[in-house]
């Protein structure tokens, strides 16, 4: 099934702004959280079909956010893709074992970007 509803969660303005208009452009429905406590409001109003997940926000960071939602059983089925300018090994290791299907790092590549999500669908 093709992914069309998508979560980005970022605390940066300027990265939530520029994802959201690359994937409305590119046809996909899309919903912004800055914050674990948002996210988790946006996962119970419209459950996403796809999570883009920055790693540095204040508060839970990505990766500990990405634990508690694949350890979630309703939540746990919608695939995270880590985007984020953490771009060590170490990491993208961390971020797969808590659970992110995918790893991207910052300033992101719009073809990569699409190459990962179409692979996930």
């Amino acid at each position: 099934m093709a992914i069309k509803k998508v979560l980005i969660v970022d605390d940066s303005k300027t990265e939530l702004m520029f994802l959201t208009e690359l994937l409305t452009k590119n046809g996909y429905l899309v919903r912004t959280a800055e914050n674990a406590d948002e996210a988790f409001k946006r996962l119970t109003e419209e459950k996403p079909e796809l999570i883009l997940m920055d790693v540095v926000m204040p508060g839970q960071n990505g990766f500990q956010l990405t634990r508690s939602i694949n350890r979630t059983p309703e939540y746990a089925d919608i695939p995270i893709i880590i985007c984020t300018s953490k771009n060590l090994e170490t990491d993208r290791v961390w971020g797969m074992r808590q659970g992110a299907k995918d790893y991207i790092t910052k300033p992101v590549d719009a073809a990569e970007l699409f190459s990962k999500i179409k692979a996930l669908g």
